[in-house]
């Protein structure tokens, strides 16, 4: 036999009857349910004793809502047990809805309202955490127009904050009220979920939210604790389901502050909100957006102390590991920074982390409540190859050739094994360069570690793959209006004749360490015949706006150029000073100054060949013009193959020094 009502064609039959401020009349529920089992006997041959048996079958089974309780509870025992993977299974939120329009096919009673409340409770979290909140939102209006109708109170309104308070307000003092509130925190969640933060704060603003923080949970928390079948469950705690609202909305409206330029205003909400009972993964976003607002105030020491409270937290923040780099990154602190950048790759190489884990919050991911492009912005990490990109450039900067050296070569190894797509990890954006780039600049860490062969190969490979690409001449010019494309075309042929000049002239250094002075020149050579290619063409003294970007763009190519013409003649020059042509080398080393006049090895090797050309007084006052430049060092300003060179030959200033006193006065 089926059971009781369970067909949704009666139920709708039943429903069809006007109860609707009227007088409920049991007879006729009982008569349909009468006729059901009147069909059943019927089908299964037993139509003698027909009104007997009918109702010695009712008498037998448990009555019809013991019946719904039970299937809503075997239900979220499904649930439960599907905790800890991504969502709930779409064939329990639709055995909810089918379990609930059985219920709505009843007229509404005081006595069966907890367990349509639940079900409701229970069927939207579902649908929430399925990201289907239109049909969420429309079982909790139906919901509250139930609660009106049994009250008797007038549907006039349509708005539903209004509802929700007329409905509550018409349970005071009832069984019924904590049930009732957990109608508005689903709506709540919503708003969340679709980053409406409007309706938020003037929800905030009414008297339903201070009744909400302090009567949700009460008696309808127990759920988990109550074994009788007559109570009917909940998918989640409805107590951590408030608490996890309200930690969300303090991060999300933060983030949003935040970006407004509000971090003053922010930053004692999410310090209060650090306190809250919440999983461990959200009360480190409220520190690391602490963090945050404090680097913004300009309090970078208060905004490390908060990072490092996020990492104590969740040893996985790496969130708070990137935003540190920023602030060490700012004070100079360069040792700090790699060490974070250590950490950081270690962590983002580690598998992703789970969702917060706290009883019940699965089935609704926080995730899914904060999903406000503000936050993800907050929240964005580099992948772990631009990080490891990044530790193997600071090492080489500040010194560490050999780290920076493994690190260049570890990230290399990756990029060319056939599974690094697969690394799994939680990053949302990659700042890594362009392979070339990535090539010279491990060529050129790979030089400072004296390993020029190891050098030379990776050059090599610049060369063979940019040849194809490098046209006879390009012209730089100033912005005009063209599609996007092209200018994107005429960019990348201009950094592909780059590449291959770069690749050119870190040959022709291999070939200076090896004291190669011959292989040096030709090198050197091949750079400066590719940078001849180039030519800027100046259209006019004004540059519109919306071309500035490109124009920038330029900018920094033609600096490059220039460095890496600087940089190929003074290289050539001293080469040929090896060899003893000196004429060659001064007309080099000079035409070297001209293209970067900061240049200190073009000056001091310029003063060499003019002292052995035997015009001393010109090399004394190029010794010292070339010494009252600045100190230069590795910087990021630059690419690290458009800088000047540590190694290759070199002369030393006391004996330079020593020279210039021996000479005398003029």
């Amino acid at each position: 036999m089926r059971p009781l009502l369970d067909d949704e064609h009666t139920c709708h039959a039943v429903h069809r009857y006007d109860y609707r401020g009227q007088q409920r009349n049991c007879s006729t529920f009982l008569f349909c349910v009468y006729f059901r089992l009147s069909r059943d006997f019927a089908d299964e041959g037993n139509s003698n004793n027909l009104h007997l048996n009918c109702f010695s079958k009712m008498n037998q089974q448990q009555s019809l809502f013991d019946y719904w309780t039970e299937e809503n509870n075997e239900l979220v025992r499904n649930c439960k047990k599907q905790e800890g993977q991504n969502a709930v299974g779409p064939h329990l939120t639709s055995g909810f809805q089918k379990l609930l329009r059985k219920i709505q096919g009843v007229p509404p009673e005081t006595d069966h309202a907890q367990l349509e409340l639940s079900v409701v409770y229970n069927a939207c979290i579902c649908l929430i955490s399925q990201s289907q909140f239109t049909e969420a939102e429309l079982l909790l209006k139906q919901a509250t127009e139930r609660i009106l109708q049994m009250k008797g109170e007038n549907l006039c309104q349509s708005d539903a904050p209004i509802l929700w308070i007329t409905a509550i307000r018409s349970v005071e003092n009832t069984a019924l009220h904590p049930f009732l509130l957990l109608l508005p925190c689903l709506q709540w969640a919503i708003w969340l979920a679709t980053c409406q933060l409007k309706p938020i704060k003037d929800f905030q603003e009414s008297s339903m939210f201070e009744a909400l923080s302090s009567g949700v949970g009460g008696d309808c928390g127990e759920d988990a604790k109550e074994t009788s079948t007559k109570v009917p469950l909940l998918v989640m705690d409805p107590k951590r389901f408030t608490e996890l609202l309200q930690i969300c909305r303090v991060i999300v409206q933060s983030a949003e502050q935040m970006n407004e330029g509000r971090s003053s205003e922010a930053l004692p909400l999410l310090q209060a909100a650090s306190k809250l009972p919440a999983p461990k993964t959200l009360v480190a976003y409220t520190h690391l957006l602490s963090g945050s607002c404090l680097a913004h105030m300009n309090c970078p020491q208060m905004a490390l102390h908060c990072y490092k409270k996020a990492l104590e937290t969740d040893a996985q923040c790496v969130y708070a590991l990137h935003q540190s780099t920023l602030v060490y990154c700012e004070l100079g602190n360069t040792q700090a920074e790699i060490q974070a950048l250590h950490i950081m790759h270690s962590t983002l190489l580690l598998p992703s982390p789970a969702e917060p884990s706290t009883a019940g919050v699965q089935l609704l991911s926080p995730s899914l409540l904060l999903g406000s492009q503000s936050l993800k912005d907050l929240l964005s990490v580099p992948s772990a190859l631009s990080v490891l990109h990044r530790l193997a450039l600071k090492c080489i900067l500040s010194g560490r050739v050999s780290e920076g050296v493994k690190h260049y070569l570890d990230l290399l190894a990756t990029l060319h094994s056939e599974d690094h797509h697969r690394v799994k990890v939680h990053s949302e954006f990659s700042t890594l360069p362009r392979l070339p780039k990535l090539y010279l600049e491990a060529a050129v860490a790979l030089l400072m570690a004296q390993r020029p062969a190891d050098s030379m190969a990776l050059c090599m490979e610049v060369v063979d793959s940019t040849l194809e690409l490098l046209p006879e001449t390009v012209v730089i010019e100033e912005p005009e209006e063209g599609s996007e494309a092209m200018q994107k075309e005429g960019e990348d042929r201009i950094a592909a004749l780059l590449w291959a000049a770069a690749a050119y002239l870190l040959q022709g250094q291999c070939y200076s360490q090896l004291k190669d002075w011959k292989q040096a020149v030709t090198h050197y050579t091949r750079c400066v015949n590719m940078l001849v290619k180039v030519h800027f063409k100046r259209r006019d003294a004004q540059t519109d706006v919306s071309q500035a970007g490109r124009h920038l763009s330029q900018t920094a190519n033609l600096h490059i150029l220039q460095r890496l013409k600087g940089l190929s003649l003074a290289g050539r020059g001293i080469s040929f000073s090896q060899m003893d042509h000196l004429k060659e080398a001064l007309r080099d080393l000079q035409l070297s100054l001209q293209a970067l006049p900061e240049g200190i090895g073009a000056g001091l090797w310029c003063g060499e060949v003019l002292w052995r050309l035997d015009r001393k007084r010109e090399a004394a006052a190029r010794w010292e013009a070339t010494w009252s430049l600045p100190t230069q060092s590795l910087t990021e300003s630059f690419p690290l193959y458009a800088q000047e060179p540590s190694f290759g030959p070199l002369l030393d200033s006391t004996e330079l020094r020593h020279r210039i006193q021996e000479l005398g006065p003029v």
